[in-house]
């Protein structure tokens, strides 16, 4: 009996997820020819329609979405099989797929990377940034072992380890009339005067959530797409933001008119590590988590 192989079925979940053969195909880091010709090998194979195709829209069928669901656990028990086989070298010595969402990435690990590679030599470390929700299906899918967040998150199935806390700070270009910092009430704030990122964006909910932004009218209706976008705003004068600690401490604000303020202390986002839950390599993941809370 033909069975079908374990790339057929990583890209089946990742059709099922995005309805789409490009994105789904980009996901995977292939060519849209080759993921389609492996979808049909993998329909042949099964002998069964998984996908009715259009020339505007992909539907998954009935049955296909069942096949989907059977091709996660199929996955998924093959990453147990390899975190138990790894689990029984010395920790950090594997390869280690982590993902990292856009806003600790690039502050976080050009400083970190380094002094990790010297201390543990043998690790493989893969990265893959994505928006947190993306990675979280990642990580359920076993296409990455861990992933580096913004909490609070909501995340099912998943074991998380809090590390450390990432301040706020208000941002605002230098001699600006839209705030006064060492006086700061949001309060007193005009409407529409607070930028921030696009919606998918969890350090959005985290700035207002954590910022006190209770009022929608604060908030302009423009928002950005990056943080890049965001800073060149704010430098602009179109408005005031509330940006993460550990990006102020990089190179973002260089050759701007920006300055920064300090919030109140429970003005913070929390960064933390999540694997999946039962993972026979949680307490390599565990030592991971501390040496990124400690090196950081």
């Amino acid at each position: 009996m033909a069975l079908p192989t374990i790339k057929q079925l990583r890209y089946f979940v990742a059709l099922a997820e995005h309805e789409h053969f490009g994105k789904a195909a980009a996901d995977c880091y292939v060519s849209q020819s080759a993921f389609s010709t492996a979808i049909k090998e993998l329909e042949l194979t099964l002998g069964a329609r998984l996908v009715d195709r259009t020339n505007r829209q992909v539907t998954i069928t009935a049955i296909g979405r069942e096949i989907a669901v059977r091709a996660r656990d199929c996955i998924g028990g093959l990453e147990q099989l390899v975190e138990i086989a790894q689990g029984q070298r010395k920790p950090l010595e594997a390869e280690l797929r982590l993902g990292v969402i856009p806003t600790i990435a690039p502050f976080l690990l050009p400083s970190l990377m380094p002094r990790l590679r010297r201390a543990y030599p043998k690790l493989r470390l893969l990265l893959v940034e994505e928006q947190t929700e993306r990675l979280h299906t990642k990580l359920l899918d076993g296409q990455i072992d861990l992933m580096l967040l913004a909490l609070p998150y909501e995340l099912r199935s998943t074991e998380v380890l809090p590390l450390f806390e990432d301040r706020f700070l208000l941002a605002y270009r230098d001699k600006t009339k839209l705030v006064d910092p060492e006086n700061y009430r949001l309060s007193q704030v005009a409407p529409e005067t607070v930028l921030l990122l696009e919606d998918g964006h969890c350090l959005r909910d985290h700035a207002l959530d954590a910022c006190r932004l209770r009022s929608a009218k604060k908030v302009s209706r423009f928002a950005a797409t990056s943080l890049l976008t965001l800073v060149e705003m704010v430098d602009a004068d179109l408005g005031i933001t509330f940006l993460p600690e550990m990006a102020v401490g990089t190179g973002l604000l260089k050759h701007t008119r920006i300055k920064t303020y300090p919030l109140s202390p429970r003005s913070h986002r929390t960064i933390g590590l999540a694997w999946r839950k039962g993972s026979a390599r949680a307490a390599e993941f565990q030592l991971f988590g501390e040496y990124l809370a400690s090196h950081r």
